[in-house]
């Protein structure tokens, strides 16, 4: 099984404290700078640095650096970690940075087993409901639309915000109309999952509906575009050339093409 990156990082600074790079007592380099030097993100490494903590290689000093410790010196020692570091860490509290209705950033207190407590950014988005609809002829409602963050034009699944006390299956419904002209028959849950899972909090549903019947043109101006029923031999390629936008897009396209081959 091939080493992962965590591990590298781990046995690299194993070995490091072992070989008199970092000598007894001394500390090591900050993090921002272990992050760097060892191609590893921040997250990442505080987890191999608690582990590391844990098994007495390294120390944690006034929760703030950590040093290889002295000869002699026991296991553990004032603000090092003694717990499990696979346990959930601990939230501490939280205060709001920005908020407004469609975004809210927020710095959360936490403190992850055997690591000094810090302050962590979590933008925390809405809740997404988006729908991929097939109709008799396998091909899929889709939207050919421009998107000005990326600065791009590409085709999407209809989708957006779960209103307040919706049910996400209705919302799934109400975006395709409202967004296409077409009605789903009726929707099936694939999927929930975040599509940003580490500093972003916006809970993505993927419903599936086979068969719409058309029930007037869309009725939802800001989020209009080119309505078109797309062969699902044609996605592939669509993927391949980068036309296909969107995470809740790929999930639900990638869910039916396996499906298929099953």
């Amino acid at each position: 099984m091939a080493e992962t990156k965590t591990a590298r990082v781990e046995r690299t600074l194993r070995e490091w404290a072992g070989s008199g790079r970092f000598a007894p007592g001394e500390k090591i380099p900050s993090e921002r700078a272990l992050s760097e030097e060892l191609g590893i993100g921040r997250t990442a490494l505080r987890q191999a640095l608690a582990r590391l903590v844990n098994e007495g290689v390294l120390e944690v000093r006034n929760r703030s650096s950590y040093r290889v410790p002295e000869a002699g010196a026991a296991r553990t020692t004032a603000g090092a970690a003694t717990s499990d570091p696979l346990q959930p860490w601990e939230i501490h509290g939280q205060r709001p940075v920005y908020r407004n209705r469609w975004v809210t950033l927020d710095l959360v207190d936490v403190e992850p087993p055997g690591v000094p407590r810090f302050e962590h950014h979590v933008v925390r988005l809405q809740h997404v409901a988006i729908t991929a609809v097939l109709d008799s002829q396998d091909r899929v409602l889709m939207l050919w639309r421009y998107r000005f963050v990326p600065n791009q034009w590409g085709w999407e699944l209809p989708g957006g915000i779960v209103d307040d006390g919706e049910d996400a299956a209705t919302c799934a419904v109400r975006e395709v109309e409202e967004e296409t002209g077409w009605r789903p028959e009726g929707v099936e849950h694939v999927v929930t999952y975040q599509p940003m899972v580490g500093m972003v909090d916006s809970p993505h549903e993927v419903y599936l509906a086979r068969g719409a019947a058309q029930v007037g043109q869309p009725t939802d101006a800001e989020e209009a575009g080119r309505v078109e029923w797309i062969p699902l031999a044609d996605i592939p390629a669509l993927m391949a050339e980068g036309k296909l936008m969107g995470s809740g897009t790929l999930v639900a396209l990638l869910h039916i093409l396996a499906q298929r081959k099953n």
